[in-house]
């Protein structure tokens, strides 16, 4: 015998998309190639400072274990 669905449940073609405000948006606004080529710049910029933090993170916790390392092959 099939399970039969409650019929509270709504289906996915009647589930209805939350709107968002209009006065939560900025308005949009046109930009330059030159705005978006410093945009791009700057966002990459900013990721690679964040993979280099990224980075000396991993090299310390692997000096940690490292060392680590030596202690348990010298016992």
């Amino acid at each position: 015998m099939p399970v039969q669905k409650p019929p509270d449940a709504p289906s996915g073609k009647t589930a209805t998309v939350p709107q968002a405000k209009a006065s939560e948006r900025r308005p949009w606004k046109k930009k330059s190639p030159v705005e978006v080529f410093v945009e791009q710049e700057q966002k990459l910029r900013k990721e690679i400072v964040e993979a280099e933090e990224e980075i000396k993170q991993k090299r310390l916790q692997l000096k940690k274990f490292e060392e680590a390392r030596k202690i348990f092959e010298s016992a």
